[in-house]
């Protein structure tokens, strides 16, 4: 894996300690990272994760809206943030890898660099009472 910019280094950094679910994506889409507490939530540690793409977590997971329609990877909070860099928020319902339907709040944001540059986003998310 390349060397990341700085900022997302330490933004990885500042993840290992909050205490609420986040992970990380790069500029290209990918997954970076999620913390211990998004473990719990996802169903399987971040080391037993592999690559994957914001396309990829829409099947993965099998992402549905309220309604329980699909929710095509362009619906996604962390995808609207990478793509419009702007900040998003939804309330989404997925199957966890552990099994577990679960339905959680989710507030994305861009990460930029030096002279606004797209370094890649960050989603934080809880798990809401149905």
């Amino acid at each position: 894996m390349p060397q990341q910019p700085i900022e997302l280094i330490l933004m990885r950094q500042l993840a290992t300690y909050l205490a609420v679910p986040i992970f990380l994506v790069g500029a290209d889409e990918r997954l970076l990272y999620y913390n211990e507490a998004a473990e719990g939530l996802l169903g399987r540690p971040y080391s037993d994760a592999g690559q994957m793409t914001v396309q990829d977590l829409t099947t993965i997971f099998q992402v549905v809206d309220s309604e329980g329609k699909p929710l095509s990877w362009e619906r996604l909070p962390i995808a609207i943030a990478l793509r419009e860099h702007r900040p998003a928020h939804s309330r989404i319902h997925f199957h966890a890898l552990d099994g577990v339907m679960r339905e959680v709040e989710v507030t994305a944001f861009p990460l930029e660099g030096q002279g606004g540059r797209s370094l890649g986003a960050a989603a934080i998310f809880w798990e809401t009472a149905s």
